[in-house]
């Protein structure tokens, strides 16, 4: 249809609203997700030095409980060598459970700044906004021409990861301890199985990871051919996605298998997950190797470019879809320049809620309600529904033929039609049955007030479907045959312009 993510929903005119819906999600998504980049940002910036200020006690950031802590083994004994900023000395194993890493205080006190709750916003860390900025104004100058210059960007920020990942798992095997983490990494825990907040993470991470629901990858499709194997695609995605993550898996696993090994405890107590993993647990890692400034430097490198590639596609998805929603074809590009700058401004604005002393609580409403888990599952199981059937699974096989010139196989059609949809209802209800309140770091309760924030973040993208469905059945006009042709949307989908098909 060579539709957005909201005019591609012409096929099913009374279910617009998944349309808006994924638009709502993928700007939020796109207002909080490129925080994972400040923080790289600020990183980065603070690895081009020949000691990791992260490696040591003694800065201005930390406080008297800060110890630089190795192997803890000798805790055992009765006591543990330790560094503190005056110099070596004794700990008991109860004077350790009181210390905390330069890591965590780099973290907590140097980055974040953190304070003690969600009411407390505090004040902005001016540093954080120059690396917000600056991130967003590279954003904007590698998308505002559209896709065909993002699409020559990212020749570079899609394969220059890999360079690095091959780089940091040649260096991560050989370090003493590696295989001891990458048999923790590939050993499965069948009683994990029986949680039922393993298939809530799992279910939602891969809905995120594939962008599932977002409408980014309807809007990228938009600019295909129409004969582009788009079924061949999906298959290809699908398979280099989770084969580069499965890869990521043992360069960062060989170094937390290392880091474990050094202190001298199990790895399960420094596997981290999260922005934990990327912000402590590595940073920890890197600061027991030879050349730590190095390693850092190439990791929060290749962290920046990654996370550079999601934001892309965020952001090109919102501008695609609200382009396509108000059509103007003598515009040109100035319309796209100008409609990408409001969106980034927006979204910046946005996010100095997030650079504040409260701007972790404020993050975290946004990752654990916003743009995944519950409201993901909703939107892909009322995508899947629409299609196949209100719009009709054997209508979309036809459509995808005329297309590829051959009709994908029958289990495509199962999957739209049952599979996806059962086992998106199946985690939403584990979702809800197994909800608790939203915590920060396993100590820190949200308030009340806080989660009701985020149940409206969350039902402001999950009420677009059934609001729109009820604001067009009481608009329509006729009798139900009539009414039921607007469900049904275009009798066919063929290779002409959308005036033509509606």
């Amino acid at each position: 249809m060579k539709q957005g993510g909201i005019a591609a929903w012409n096929i099913a005119p009374l279910f617009k609203g998944l349309g808006l819906a994924s638009m709502v999600i993928v700007f939020f998504c796109n207002s909080y997700y490129i925080m994972i980049l400040v923080w790289g940002l600020f990183y980065l910036v603070h690895s081009l030095t020949d000691t990791l200020p992260w490696a040591t006690c003694g800065h201005a950031w930390n406080t008297e409980q800060c110890a630089e802590l190795f192997h803890l083994e000798l805790c055992r004994n009765g006591s543990s060598n330790a560094s503190a900023g005056t110099g070596p000395f004794n700990l008991s194993c109860a004077d350790l459970a009181s210390k905390r890493s330069p890591v965590i205080e780099f973290w907590e006190n140097k980055v974040l700044r953190l304070s003690g709750d969600l009411s407390e916003p505090g004040e902005m860390n001016w540093q954080m906004i120059l690396c917000l900025v600056t991130t967003w104004v590279v954003v904007y100058f590698c998308i505002w021409k559209g896709v065909k210059s993002t699409g020559k960007i990212v020749y570079f920020t899609a394969l220059f990861p890999y360079v690095v990942l091959i780089l940091l798992l040649v260096h991560g095997v050989t370090l003493p301890g590696a295989l001891g983490g990458i048999v923790y990494y590939l050993k499965p825990d069948w009683s994990k199985l029986a949680e039922a907040q393993v298939w809530i993470d799992a279910g939602t991470q891969i809905f995120f990871s594939y962008a599932i629901g977002l409408g980014a990858l309807t809007a990228l499709g938009s600019y295909n051919r129409f004969h582009n194997n788009c079924y061949r695609d999906a298959y290809i995605l699908a398979v280099i996605n989770s084969s580069t993550s499965f890869f990521a898996g043992f360069v960062v696993f060989s170094v937390l298998g290392f880091m474990a090994s050094e202190q001298g405890v199990d790895i399960s107590k420094v596997a981290e997950s999260g922005p934990g993993l990327a912000f402590i647990a590595y940073p920890k890692a890197v600061t027991l190797m030879p050349l730590s400034p190095l390693w850092a430097t190439l990791f929060f490198f290749m962290l920046l470019v990654l996370g550079l590639d999601s934001q892309f596609v965020g952001v090109e998805g919102f501008i695609t879809g609200i382009l396509d929603l108000f059509p103007q074809p003598g515009a040109g590009s100035l319309r796209r320049e100008l409609t990408a700058a409001v969106c980034c401004v927006v979204c910046c604005l946005i996010d100095l809620s997030m650079v504040t002393q409260g701007g972790m609580y404020v993050f975290q409403l946004f990752d654990n309600y916003s743009a995944s888990g519950i409201t993901l599952l909703w939107q892909a199981f009322w995508e899947c529904v629409v299609i196949a059937w209100v719009y009709g699974a054997d209508r979309f096989m036809d459509d995808v033929a005329r297309m590829i010139g051959y009709r994908p196989l029958p289990f495509m059609k199962w999957c739209w039609a049952v599979v996806t949809p059962l086992v998106c209802v199946g985690i939403f209800v584990f979702h809800v049955v197994n909800y608790k309140p939203l915590t920060y770091n396993k100590t820190y309760v949200y308030p009340w007030w806080g989660d009701a924030i985020g149940w409206v973040l969350a039902l402001s993208s999950m009420l677009c479907i059934p609001c729109t469905v009820l604001y067009k059945l009481l608009r329509c006009k006729g009798s139900l045959r009539e009414v039921r042709a607007v469900w049904r949307g275009p009798s066919r989908l063929r290779p002409q312009p959308i005036s033509a098909i509606l």
